[in-house]
Order: C-alpha cells, then structure tokens, then sequence
C-alpha cells in the first residue's frame, strides 16, 4: 500500500568485452532500483583478449574491483563476449530427436564454415514460435577460460549466462513494464566499440539474435553509417522471412548516448518504426559516491548488458 518491499542485492553483472570488464550490482528497495556498485576497467592495448597475459590481467582486476569498490557479496552473473559467440536463427530441422544434435552442427559447418567439433563446443538450441529456433555455440574452450578466470578471483559463479538474455532483462526490467508490452514484438539494438547486437523479442521471449560486426569506433563516415543502417534493416527482413505476419511494433536503442543521436535517427528512420533511446543508466538511482568512480555523461559505453546480467 506504501509502496514499502523487501530490500534485495542482486548478483554482480560481469560483461566481458573485447574493450576491457564492465561490472555492476543492482538492489532493489521497496518499488526503487539503485545502482548499488559499477566499474568499468578498459583492457590495456598491450593484452590481448583471451590470452594468458588477459586472463591474469581480468582475475586482479575482478579480485581488486570486487573486493574495494563498493559491491557486496561475490555472486556473479557474466557473459561471454559477442564476438565469441556464434547465433544463428532458423527453422528447426525436421529430424528425430536423437539426430537434432548432429543436424544442427552440420549446419554450422556448412553455413558457417565452423571448424570446431561436438566434443569441444557448448551448443544451445530455442526453440520460439511458427517453428523457428535460435541456435548459440560457444567454444568450451571460451567458457573454461572464463571460469578459471572467476574461480581464481574469489568469486562465485551463478551462472554463464549470453548476451541476448541480458539485453532482454534490461528491456523488461527497464522500458518493457506497460500491460501492452506483454505481446509487442520489439527490436532492441545495442551498441558497443566493436560491434551492434540486435535482439528480437516478445516481452521475454526471445525470437530473433545478431551480431553486426560493425562498431561505434567503425562509425567514421557516411559511408559507415550507411553499412550499419543496412545490417540493421537486414535484421529485419531476415525476421520477417522467418517470422510471417509478425511486424516489428518498437525499435529501442538500449546503448543510450554511445552512437550519436543521428545514427539512430537515420536507423529509426529506415526501420518506419516507434524508436526511443533507451538508456538503463538514466532509469535508476545512482548513489552519490559512485560519481566519482562512474561518469553517466561518458558516450562510449552501454551498461545494458551488465545491468541484464546483475538481474538474473
């Protein structure tokens, strides 16, 4: 009636990019969510991702920021980086159960041209609606790198979780909260400094997955611009061949002020869709020390992934 809850810490956020670890922890008290703790460490130019030089270098950094930056507790929830993550969305083969494993790698094989082996890779596949799938790989090898990594900095791992999920916590938690939001069908986009991830969805379902790799640091002319406007409306009639009869209701830039506001413009503007900026950092209070630590006017970083990981 008083709008009085139970006070309650999520885990830790951990978003593993190729610029460096984004990390943040929500709480929420009462009806209110606050940014209780958030740090962005940038990878040094002289470390490369995936190496034993970048593994060492993210278990001090995760051990130093958990440890001395305002967090509480050491549960985390994290993804693996984008680009180390392949997705692809298709119909679901019309095969037995016992070969849906068999036929699912020969597509990757063939559509892909993905080297990797069943023994050595962590294969999902969902199933969403008039028969589609959305399949996500993950090299073991990928996934062990990042587990020794958190197993050597203390901390403890909820769960492995993968990006388009994350973005999908942030849009319901954030801008998907209306009783007409349960069924519209929405395009969320994302930007980062080396790629675009695009996310299609129904409320929380997700239907539609993709990786562009072009990034805000790629976006140096028109000519960029217009790559990116492409890839995106690609996005589109890629699901709607998938998906018939199901129109696109919302566009919603979760990256907030990372690309300039005439990039979404121009995206929007193809798109012939409702679009709104969408920035998670604005939709939450920020405790007063954490200015020190986190600049909410800095236009190179999305925190929608990292929030989505820490509501998990």
């Amino acid at each position: 009636m008083f709008g009085f809850g139970k006070n309650q810490i999520h885990a830790i956020g951990v978003d593993i990019n190729r610029d460096g670890l984004r990390l943040a922890q929500l709480a929420e008290h009462g009806r209110d969510m606050n940014l209780l703790a958030g740090r962005l460490q940038e990878r040094p130019n002289r470390i490369e991702m995936g190496t034993p030089s970048w593994q060492h270098w993210a278990v001090d950094t995760i051990k130093e920021v958990v440890g001395h930056a305002g967090f509480k507790g050491k549960k985390v929830t994290a993804a693996v980086a984008p680009t180390d993550v392949l997705v692809d969305n298709l119909k679901l083969p019309k095969v037995s159960d016992e070969k849906m494993e068999e036929a699912l790698f020969s597509r990757l094989k063939t559509q892909f041209h993905y080297g990797g082996t069943p023994e050595d890779t962590l294969l999902k596949c969902f199933p969403t609606e008039q028969d589609n799938a959305i399949l996500i790989a993950v090299p073991r090898a990928v996934i062990d790198s990042h587990l020794a990594v958190f197993v050597k900095s203390g901390v403890e791992v909820n769960t492995i979780s993968v990006w388009p999920e994350a973005l999908i916590n942030c849009y319901v938690r954030f801008f998907g909260r209306r009783k007409s939001d349960l069924n519209a069908v929405v395009m969320l986009v994302n930007a980062d400094e080396d790629c675009v991830n695009i996310v299609i969805c129904r409320h929380r379902k997700l239907l539609y997955a993709r990786t562009i790799p072009i990034g805000a640091s790629s976006l140096v002319d028109e000519n960029s611009i217009n790559r990116l406007v492409l890839e995106v409306t690609g996005c589109r009639r890629e699901f709607s061949s998938l998906y018939v009869n199901t129109p696109i209701t919302r566009l919603i830039f979760m990256s907030g002020p990372v690309l300039d506001t005439s990039i979404y413009a121009a995206i929007a503007k193809q798109m012939e869709v409702q679009a709104q900026i969408g920035d998670c950092l604005v939709a939450v209070e920020v405790a007063e020390p954490l200015y020190e630590t986190l600049d909410r006017r800095d236009h190179h970083v999305s925190w929608a992934t990292a929030f989505g990981l820490s509501l998990s």
